[in-house]
């Protein structure tokens, strides 16, 4: 989700034949309707993976409008996940109560149900009120009992996108940014993270724009599960505290400030909450494992998006600078490895 612009001036270019035929079924069944061809067309700013657009109505009672969203996939972005995948996460939130119903689907998109809420800002991470109902929402999130096989995906993931990555990127820009070293980095995470640890039912891309907050109820809403999967909870929220560095509604989105990362005082109370959130004690060796099992993920949440923009740099048409994104992520590992891993390098081998 992302920030509302300007309605499309040639609205009816921007959506397939197949989604304009379901919207105005959608429309036709709402009494209130004035009339289900006369949509408005909203892009919302901010998404990098799918265009995404506000949908609405005009009705009888004048302030009144029907809202649905419609997200349009981006091109070539199956090489990250699964669509069916996401599709089936997608229903089964919808089923739990979690985000939003799904409302149609067509050959490259879907409809869903417009959620009444805001979606958060940059500044609102640092908010700890805020902050706080996020990690009670991201435990919960965490504990769902999605089907299916409950494998880790981070590792078998971060190994395919390096190949893809390698598969795309010129052999100059290969060099520049180390590729050939990302794999023995991989390996050598893998290793000394993959001790005994949580594992949950993870977003793994829980920047603001995936947030949304209810301003009466104060009702957290996680949206958009194209990333989705079981994997170490200390990752998802070492992604987390990453993404409060990015600010994707600037006038240089991909720019990375390493200064909003949180203190140890925000990292901890986040953690508190989240560890004493259903209901439990949260016990102060548990809390500071994983605050310290966090930091070391913060490591495999640069690699991640660091693959994930040298790809996207190659498929996606959407106005980002990928690559520049990618750079700062990998220079963002290769600066905090020797802090995070010094001890641990010279046993376990690696590069640096």
């Amino acid at each position: 989700m992302g920030v509302v612009q300007n309605p499309v001036a040639n609205k009816e270019d921007s959506i397939p034949g197949e989604a304009k035929e379901i919207l105005k079924s959608l429309a036709s069944k709402w009494e209130d309707v004035l009339d289900a061809n006369a949509l408005q067309v909203i892009p919302l700013k901010g998404a990098m993976t799918n265009q995404v657009f506000q949908i609405k109505w005009p009705t009888k009672a004048e302030r009144r409008s029907h809202k649905v969203l419609m997200r349009i996939y981006g091109d070539g972005v199956e090489v990250f996940f699964d669509r069916d995948d996401e599709i089936r996460t997608f229903e089964f939130m919808s089923k739990q109560g979690q985000g939003p119903r799904l409302l149609g689907r067509f050959a490259n998109g879907r409809i869903e149900e417009f959620i009444h809420a805001r979606t958060l800002s940059a500044s609102d991470l640092r908010d700890p009120d805020i902050s706080s109902l996020i990690a009670a929402k991201l435990k919960e999130f965490h504990d769902l009992p999605m089907p299916g096989p409950k494998n880790v995906s981070l590792w078998v993931r971060l190994r395919n996108w390096l190949k893809t990555a390698k598969s795309v990127c010129p052999s100059e820009e290969a060099k520049a940014i180390r590729l050939d070293a990302i794999e023995q980095e991989i390996s050598l995470l893998e290793k000394v993270l993959s001790g005994d640890q949580r594992i949950g039912f993870c977003h793994n891309d829980l920047q603001y724009g995936n947030i949304m907050i209810d301003e009466e109820t104060k009702a957290i809403t996680i949206i958009d599960y194209e990333y989705a999967s079981y994997n170490p909870i200390a990752f998802d929220i070492a992604n987390h505290f990453c993404e409060m560095a990015a600010d994707y509604h600037s006038d240089t989105p991909h720019v990375m400030d390493y200064s909003k990362y949180p203190g140890s005082e925000e990292r901890q109370r986040f953690l508190h909450v989240y560890l004493s959130s259903s209901g439990g004690q949260a016990k102060d060796i548990e809390g500071k494992r994983l605050l310290d099992d966090v930091e070391k993920y913060t490591l495999a949440s640069h690699l991640f998006w660091g693959l994930w923009g040298i790809i996207s740099e190659h498929v996606n048409k959407i106005d980002f600078d990928y690559m520049a994104y990618a750079r700062q992520r990998f220079e963002q590992y290769w600066l905090r490895k020797p802090q995070l891993l010094g001890y641990l390098i010279g046993k376990e081998g690696g590069t640096s």
